[in-house]
């Protein structure tokens, strides 16, 4: 069966959808996008994911393209057209099509929507295979990194540089300070030499992750202590576990950084708490509590 996408109001095949070549968000990334997990048949943090689609749509000056709730009707039609239980929808708005110019266009267009989704594995039941490497790199990117922008090249040279190094993330760091700041598509976490469970503040220079929120509420519930603060990318050499969140991961160990082990290698007993924990939260979101 062919994949079905919703374009600018019409559900079509993917293989014939398209944009137009004067869509903002492919002649100057001016646009907005979010990654929301399917599970069993229901999108886990949902309302998170919407949430953060508003504001980030708000900090550019672009509308939503439709009420919320006839948002959500479109993100189920795309799961169902597809036949799709278990999976990553992807949804974009941009500023849509206009005659090139860098300044908004003078009479408002309509938002452009776009929305696909794929299938994926289901979340794992064995930590010891859903570990990861990591590499450290510069963070190039754009000064506000808390609006989910479709601007990603900085990201997708990072992701490169760690495919090339045999590693499946790139843990981005200030070039100036040395502090860790987050991965190229993630959220990164320690526990520190002394035990303490970090990870950095949310300021205008990481994106306000869905997940990492998701997780700062279920610590809280099982009253599990963590620090919201910056560490510097020697803490992470020294760090007893290191770890990412991100919707397309829920909790992953990170078990070397720069071809150096993380502790002795494998994950560690406070990634293992939090990846049972976050696995009961993803079961219980689809209202099938373990």
């Amino acid at each position: 069966m062919s994949r079905i996408a919703y374009v600018n109001g019409a559900y079509l095949p993917q293989r014939n959808a398209s944009v137009n070549i004067e869509d903002r968000g492919y002649q100057f990334g001016d646009g907005i996008y979010e990654v929301v997990h399917l599970h069993a048949n229901r999108f886990i943090d949902e309302d998170r994911h919407l949430d953060r689609l508003e504001r980030s749509l708000k900090e550019i000056a672009l509308p939503m393209p439709m009420p919320r709730a006839a948002l959500r009707m479109v993100l189920v039609e795309v799961a169902r057209l597809n036949r799709v239980t278990e999976g990553l929808l992807y949804m974009q708005v941009t500023r849509g099509v206009a005659r090139r110019d860098h300044a908004f266009p003078t009479k408002p267009v309509p938002p452009a929507l776009v929305v696909t989704i794929r299938r994926i594995p289901p979340y794992p039941r064995d930590i010891a295979r859903w570990t990861i490497k990591a590499i450290t790199t510069p963070d190039l990117r754009w000064a506000r990194r808390d609006i989910k922008s479709v601007n990603l090249l900085p990201n997708c040279l990072a992701r490169q540089a760690a495919r090339e190094q045999g590693a499946g993330e790139a843990i981005l760091y200030d070039p100036v300070t040395g502090m860790v700041t987050e991965g190229a598509a993630t959220t990164i976490w320690i526990v520190d030499a002394e035990g303490v469970l970090r990870t950095r503040h949310l300021d205008s220079v990481i994106l306000p992750g869905c997940t990492r929120g998701a997780l700062i509420a279920e610590l809280e519930a099982a009253r599990i202590p963590y620090s919201l603060e910056e560490f510097h990318r020697d803490a992470l050499a020294t760090a007893r576990e290191v770890f990412l969140t991100s919707a397309t991961s829920f909790v992953k160990p990170i078990v070397a950084v720069d071809g150096v082990a993380v502790g002795d290698g494998t994950p560690g007993p406070m990634t293992r708490r939090l990846f049972d924990i976050f696995a009961r939260h993803v079961h219980q979101q689809a209202g099938n509590a373990a």
